[in-house]
């Protein structure tokens, strides 16, 4: 660190210890894992999976939406650095920048090889739609790859500094329309009554500050744990306040949600499935997310017994991001489980099309490719930490952040 020019200082991670060789055969055989699953429902079908005529998006989409929201959210640091011009964020804004391109990566990887016929992805790339949101959502994957890419060369590279900020900018707004997007996915799908809501949106984008920063946060402490680098009191402090805010802000938009939706005569059968009747469901929602995943987290950040400790911040990333893989689930499963209203004020019931709530248990194949997907995105993580200057040779508080 050269403290007398103020500059911050980035270096690769040297050596190739066995410590860090172990990470990488543990994540390549998750990946090798989840292709395994992917070939068993490709070449089997869809039948050997949980999922069904009437559960058609299992635990692979959960993965896959769950690193897609947080793919956004993981920006926040290098948005924060750039655009708000907080010093303290911007030797961590490179990091930020290549756990967002990851864990995209990731999630569309699981995305695609969920699809059935991966082959079919070709047709959807080329014939458009555009008055499904599914084809706009393409542009917006795409157009984030791009972006993401363009503002993180604009950052290591010296003589593009100063397109930083207009870059941080666009890809800051970028992020805001392409969670508006994949929220929006649920929020235009009418048939359902667990979606269909214009309050998907906001909520997509604070579930995303949430999930993607409690992730990036993990991520920084591995990274220095694992690389030998200080890591200062007060960077610890600022991330994990700013993970109870969002957690917070994300609760209060799940909040209005289940209000708005408890307000419409209609929609008051699925609200009691899912917050009182529904089995593992409601577990998941009041436990999983709201209590664990929420207060608990929430609580550790800022009660004056935890504040300061950061194997509770750690706790509380953890449990932010089991928190918001329990409200994914109960979003994608739980709200295809409940029965569709085909005719209002009628009870329909059929050999294709059965009343009563779906059944549904994720296979093995499914749970190994979403972790797989988890898997990928972490691996390309570690790699880049491993050839690529995005961390700095310091995060002690003391270091220079200009």
């Amino acid at each position: 660190m050269k403290a007398a020019t103020g500059r911050i200082e980035y270096r690769e991670h040297g050596g190739w210890e066995s410590g860090y060789l172990a990470l990488v055969g543990l994540l390549g055989a998750l990946i090798l894992a989840g292709l395994g699953g992917a070939y068993v429902m490709e070449s089997e079908g869809h039948w050997v999976t949980g999922m069904s005529h009437r559960i058609v998006w299992g635990t692979p989409h959960v993965f896959a939406v769950y690193l897609i929201v947080a793919a956004s959210g993981a920006l926040n640091v290098a948005s924060i650095s750039s655009v708000f011009d907080r010093a303290l964020y911007k030797p961590l804004a490179r990091l930020s920048g290549v756990l967002a391109i990851s864990l995209l990566a990731g999630g569309l990887a699981v995305l695609v090889l969920d699809l059935g016929r991966p082959d079919r992805l070709v047709v959807a790339m080329t014939a458009y739609n555009f008055k499904s949101i599914f084809a706009w959502n393409i542009f917006l994957y795409t157009g984030f790859f791009a972006v993401a890419i363009v503002y993180l060369w604009m950052m290591m590279e010296g003589r593009m500094n100063r397109f930083a900020k207009p870059a941080g900018t666009f890809a800051f707004l970028w992020r805001l329309v392409l969670t508006t997007g994949t929220g929006s996915i649920f929020g235009f799908l009418v048939a359902r009554q667990a979606y269909d809501s214009a309050v998907m949106a906001p909520m997509f984008i604070a579930m995303s500050l949430a999930f993607g920063h409690a992730i990036f946060l993990l991520v920084v402490m591995a990274a220095s744990a694992g690389t030998g680098r200080p890591l200062g009191d007060e960077v610890v402090r600022r991330l994990k306040n700013l993970l109870g805010i969002f957690l917070a802000a994300t609760l209060y938009f799940v909040a209005v949600q289940h209000l708005t939706n408890l307000y419409i005569a209609e929609r008051q059968g699925i609200e009691r499935f899912l917050l009182a009747e529904g089995g593992v469901y409601t577990w998941l929602f009041w436990i999983g997310h709201v209590a664990l995943g929420c207060l608990v987290p929430i609580a550790l950040v800022f009660s004056p017994a935890t504040a300061g400790s950061r194997s509770a911040a750690a706790l509380a990333a953890a449990l932010a991001v089991c928190g918001g893989i329990a409200q994914i689930y109960v979003i994608i499963i739980g709200g295809q489980a409940y029965p569709l209203v085909l005719v209002p004020g009628m009870e329909v019931a059929g050999s294709v099309l059965d009343s009563g709530i779906a059944a549904y248990a994720p296979s093995v194949y499914e749970i190994a490719l979403g972790l797989g997907g988890v898997a990928l995105a972490l691996l390309m993580v570690v790699l880049a930490v491993k050839v690529l200057p995005i961390l700095p040779e310091t995060l002690a508080d003391a270091a220079p952040a200009a």
